[in-house]
């Protein structure tokens, strides 16, 4: 594991006292997007933070702007011998939360069947590995929070194998919070977000798909990283919560 050195962050220094202090909080995807601020939020409340990802270099980058209390260490959530040696190497895993993801969307008959099957083996699958090789090391009193998306729910266009894997990480939530036990597992199902995983997408798809969110949702805005980060925050931090689904969507499962 690698533990970068000491940085000016005012999350760092000045952590809360509150249940998350001394805890250690497991983020894979943790270098960037919702995950990143999920680091920022938990280092703010005292926790220690222990980042993971594909990306060695932006592992380090996020480190640094976390300060001491983060570590980093490259893992791939497809790969079950690469999750093996990442939770092989901590001692305890009081809070884990997966947010790295790499899937394509589409509709069945234009997919190929390698594409259809990207978010199971990623998002569902990578989720299910990694809660599996963590489970030994979990805290009792600990917590898992898996993502989801407000697309289980209510599908925004034709892309059944996406809106199928979202709705399964939902059940498999209410599943492994029935056999992990006093673990609490949760999962939290986001609309749409205006924050690093759209960045990348071509401007006139990201532009239009946000304009037809506003008109989908009760609030008639997007999500910001933060307010999601917020919501896996409470999941962590509340202990008679198990076995639900938060939708910070804006109102969008509704309409």
């Amino acid at each position: 594991m690698n533990q970068p050195s000491p940085a000016t962050s005012s999350s760092s220094s000045s952590a809360a006292d509150g249940p998350l202090r001394g805890r250690t909080v497991v983020l894979i995807g943790g270098g960037s997007g919702i995950g990143l601020r999920v680091a920022h939020q938990a280092v703010a409340a005292g926790a220690r933070v222990v980042l993971g990802g594909r990306t060695p270099e932006r592992l380090a980058a996020a480190a640094r702007e976390l300060g001491d209390r983060a570590t980093w260490q490259t893992v791939d959530i497809t790969d079950r011998s690469s999750l093996a040696g990442f939770f092989a190497g901590l001692d305890r895993v009081d809070h884990l939360f997966t947010s790295a993801a790499s899937y394509r969307v589409g509709p069945m008959l234009e997919l190929s069947d390698e594409d259809a099957e990207s978010p199971f083996v990623s998002k569902f699958w990578g989720q299910y590995h990694a809660v599996r090789h963590a489970a030994p090391k979990l805290s009792p009193d600990g917590s898992v929070v898996l993502m989801s998306g407000a697309a289980g729910a209510r599908p925004p266009a034709a892309a059944p194998a996406y809106a199928a894997c979202n709705a399964a990480i939902e059940g498999l939530g209410r599943g492994l919070a029935l056999e992990l036990a006093p673990v609490r597992v949760n999962v939290v199902s986001p609309g749409t977000v205006d924050g690093n995983l759209w960045s990348h997408r071509p401007a006139p798809d990201r532009e239009a798909a946000f304009a037809q969110y506003r008109r989908d949702t009760l609030l008639h805005r997007l999500g910001t990283e933060d307010e999601i980060a917020q919501t896996v925050l409470f999941l962590f931090t509340n202990g008679f919560t198990t076995g639900s689904t938060l939708y910070p969507d804006g109102g969008y499962t509704l309409r």
